[in-house]
């Protein structure tokens, strides 16, 4: 794949509408069979979006959860004149939201955000602070495309020209604003003509993988193969698979890794056959608050997803049980390095995690 072949993503997963009245999104339930961008106003409207994956990835929900929390702010200054009021069905707002995705660090991490920036401007009155909010929920998306090219090029410095990459889920181009976490490496890579071949994991029960990993980086032009969840132990025993980088919905302040179930069993294979295994992660997705793996929340969905959704008779009778946890974590033990903004952390991760905390002064509820 010549470099001269890779095509840009022409645009923005997430956004605010031209009117500043609508969080405006890629509808991803429909993909890849249809790409349909959605205009969502309502505060239910914007949560079950966020629940029902029509937007979804961790730094994506986040934005969408900033902006969100916006348009809330607006609505409520448009109809309330007291400043405590204006806070309190702000707080119920965020609340609202938060509860959509449990797991994912980035929704908590944009609402608290968004939230401690209205309190400190406190006194200014509702409309003038729910104006402010608008440019704080674009400041937001605008860092979120710079951080996800800081993880490509971090990332890039881990790869060679020509090699193998195996992912899983999407943490690509459609699970944040541009580029990516995991795919970003990937896109720069590319683009500079080192020719990678990509092995998408299709990602059961939703097909994360198929629907949109797949279909982004082929839209883009690179070389990628589509396999099943349980092909990866035989594209690694072949050797097509020199490194596997993953994305994350939480880090905890070990460096155990909350993502998309079946990651963990992706890592615990890459160990098995010498490959590194990489998580890339902004920092937005680290929880420092949580000590372990052990401590995350694990979201558990519908056996619809596993018995259902995707086929026109039920894969299974109706009194077999089923159980579907949407995420997995991943032991520290089992992840080569972590590939932020701020550039790659490598075991102890408890002291790498500590020293990045300290440089970028964050500070946990």
């Amino acid at each position: 794949m010549t470099k001269d072949k890779i095509k840009k993503l022409d645009f923005d997963t997430v956004a605010l509408s031209d009117d500043g009245r609508a969080l405006v999104i890629i509808d991803q339930t429909l993909l890849p069979g249809e790409m349909k961008f959605i205009r969502l106003s309502e505060q239910r409207d914007i949560r079950e979006a966020i629940y029902r994956l029509q937007v979804r990835g961790a730094p994506a929900i986040g934005v969408a959860a900033a902006i969100g929390i916006y348009l809330a702010a607006l609505e409520i200054s448009e109809n309330v004149s007291e400043e405590d009021t204006f806070f309190e069905k702000l707080s119920e707002a965020k609340i609202y939201l938060q509860e959509a995705r449990p797991t994912a660090v980035n929704l908590r991490w944009a609402l608290d955000r968004m939230y401690d920036f209205a309190l400190s401007k406190k006194g200014l009155g509702p409309e003038v602070i729910a104006a402010q909010m608008k440019g704080e929920a674009l400041a937001i998306r605008d860092e979120d495309i710079e951080v996800c090219r800081k993880i490509g090029e971090h990332g890039l410095r881990l790869l060679k020209r020509g090699q193998g990459i195996l992912t899983h889920c999407n943490a690509g181009h459609l699970a944040c604003v541009r580029y990516g976490t995991a795919t970003a490496p990937i896109y720069l890579g590319c683009e500079r003509g080192y020719d990678f071949r990509v092995f998408a994991d299709e990602t059961r029960p939703l097909l994360q993988g198929a629907r949109l990993t797949s279909f982004e980086l082929a839209r883009a032009g690179i070389d990628v193969t589509l396999i099943c969840d349980n092909m990866a132990s035989s594209v690694m025993k072949k050797g097509w698979i020199d490194a596997v980088i993953t994305g994350c919905d939480r880090v905890a302040a070990n460096g155990d890794a909350a993502n998309k179930i079946g990651t963990s069993g992706a890592a615990i294979l890459a160990k098995y056959y010498g490959i590194p295994f990489y998580i890339a992660a902004p920092t937005s997705t680290i929880d420092f608050g949580t000590a372990t793996g052990a401590d995350i929340v694990i979201e558990e969905r519908s056996g619809d997803e596993i018995k259902k959704m995707w086929y026109s008779e039920p894969m299974a009778v109706d009194e077999v049980k089923t159980f579907n946890p949407s995420f997995d974590v991943t032991e520290a033990s089992l992840i080569t390095g972590i590939i932020t903004e701020y550039g790659v952390l490598y075991p102890p991760y408890d002291v790498s995690l500590a020293e990045l905390k300290e440089k970028i002064g964050r500070k946990e509820k």
